[in-house]
């Protein structure tokens, strides 16, 4: 990994999509930064290098929305996760890296999918009532696809959007729930060697941006409007993860 000027055109624009994210947006956008590295790193380098900056995005979130939280969503999910990061880890060891690319760029895909379904009204938009079963699987999911890819953030809105949370809830739900899935991620990564010293050095370069993204993140979630912003962010999903796709099976 040479850290030189393509690497951080490529990196500080990511690291901003996520931090503006996880401030503001429920982790949306932040989903995008790891299939836009992809493009120019190895799989398993550009995820080791986003887990340190989202662990700092989640520290500087976890503070302004404090307690906000939906408690059953959140405890439900979070302990959900565990096994999916634990499989999310058997995938790390076993796959080779056009696998990876390819469960990235299917979940991104998949996902701007899902979005476009629920505006288009083939999926119901109508708000159901808390279910544990709905909080395991997805939840599970959640914390699986959040170790490949630091992809959670899709199945956790499935499970979340459907109750019709108010804004501010549901931001502080997904804030505490990814504040819990990559601490728990922390130490498999320096397990398997996907965190290293180059990719730390990194990231103690990005720090500052992550945190100003996301206070910037948190500013926006008062002034701007969700829709423009987000149909950027999945237009940047369907080419990358289209790219990755393509990448994976070739």
């Amino acid at each position: 990994m040479q850290l030189d000027w393509l690497f951080f055109a490529m990196t500080i624009p990511a690291v901003l999509f996520a931090g503006v994210s996880k401030g503001g947006f429920g982790a949306g956008a932040g989903f995008a930064a790891t299939p836009f590295l992809a493009l120019i790193l190895p799989p398993h380098v550009a995820v080791g290098l986003m887990l340190p900056l989202l662990m700092v995005m989640d520290v500087t979130s976890v503070r302004l929305y404090w307690r906000k939280w939906d408690w059953r969503n959140a405890c439900a999910i979070m302990a959900a996760s565990v096994p999916g990061v634990l499989l999310g880890m058997l995938l790390f060891n076993w796959a080779d890296p056009d696998v990876i690319r390819l469960v990235i760029g299917l979940t991104a895909v998949g996902f701007v999918a899902f979005r476009l379904a629920r505006a288009r009204g083939w999926i119901s938009s109508e708000p159901r009532p808390f279910s544990l079963l709905s909080a395991g699987f997805w939840g599970m999911a959640s914390g699986f696809t959040s170790f490949v890819s630091h992809a959670g953030g899709p199945p956790a809105a499935i499970h979340l959007l459907g109750q019709q949370l108010d804004k501010r809830t549901y931001q502080a739900t997904t804030v505490i729930i990814f504040w819990w899935i990559n601490l728990i991620k922390l130490p498999p990564f320096l397990a398997l060697d996907i965190i290293t010293a180059r990719s730390l050095l990194a990231d103690l370069i990005l720090a500052p941006v992550a945190i100003i993204a996301t206070l910037i993140g948190a500013w926006a979630h008062t002034h701007i409007p969700e829709k423009p912003y987000f149909a950027a962010v999945y237009v940047c999903l369907i080419i990358t993860g289209g790219k990755l796709i393509f990448d994976g099976l070739t």
